[in-house]
């Protein structure tokens, strides 16, 4: 199992590895790594591995392989490292924190839409959550800006906790994801809290997030879109 240093930390922006092995498409497995696997609506990070004589390997992107082990994927052309080889892992900061921003930016939109969320993508500019929404005239663009501008105004502190798998099944209610169930099975499931006593919001969520809701910056609802009878999309980009 490859050490995910970016769950103990969000913020690490690199570590020292090692090559564990090589996928049969060239993907590379490290023994640790501060990149994140996509998952969850959540691309995988981008950056580069510094081998010992200084040469660069370019990641495009970080995926799960079928055996559930990270693979970081070369960039086309990129000078790959060999099994044991010692690497540094660097990540594209700049664009893994965008990517933090606008989840936690996601999950207080989710908090102000009180709807079944039934998908939902996160980007460096923009990102949007799917809702089933009953009452369409209960949404309104302006509205939510200007209360995801107000939440992230008042800078509430976003932290992380543990339930056990028991303790989820016995609140349905944490679950707002229709299309994405929370990974169960070993035990426990994370939940990423927003507020001193999660009074914000508190589902289940295995990305990366800042540390305050005041790190996400200003916000703008820009489209609430018709996807079927139910069905609206609700994009949210920076400004």
């Amino acid at each position: 199992m490859t050490d995910l240093v970016f769950r103990q930390d969000a913020y690490a922006r690199e570590c020292p590895a090692q090559v564990v092995s090589l996928t049969p498409d060239g993907g590379i497995v490290l023994d640790r790594t501060v990149f994140y696997a996509a998952a969850g609506g959540q691309p995988g990070d981008k950056g580069k591995l510094v081998l010992a004589d200084g040469t660069t390997c370019e990641i495009a992107t970080t995926v799960y392989g079928p055996d559930k082990s990270i693979v970081h994927v070369p960039a086309a052309e990129a000078n790959r490292p060999a099994p044991g080889d010692t690497v540094t892992a660097v990540l594209d900061w700049d664009a893994r924190h965008k990517l933090m921003r606008m989840h936690t930016g996601l999950h207080l939109l989710c908090a102000l839409v009180k709807f079944p969320v039934t998908g939902g993508q996160v980007g460096e500019t923009e990102g949007r959550l799917d809702f089933d929404i009953e009452d369409a005239s209960s949404v309104d663009k302006d509205a939510l800006t200007q209360a995801l501008n107000g939440l992230i105004a008042a800078d509430h502190p976003v932290s992380e906790r543990t339930i056990t798998d028991a303790e989820l099944e016995a609140n349905p209610g944490l679950v707002r994801t229709m299309a994405v169930k929370p990974p169960m099975g070993s035990g426990h499931v994370r939940l990423v809290a927003i507020g001193k006593n999660a009074e914000v919001d508190l589902q289940p969520c295995g990305g990366t997030h800042v540390r305050s809701t005041g790190e996400i910056g200003k916000v703008a609802v820009t489209k609430i879109e018709k996807k079927g009878k139910l069905n609206r999309r609700i994009r949210v980009a920076f400004v």
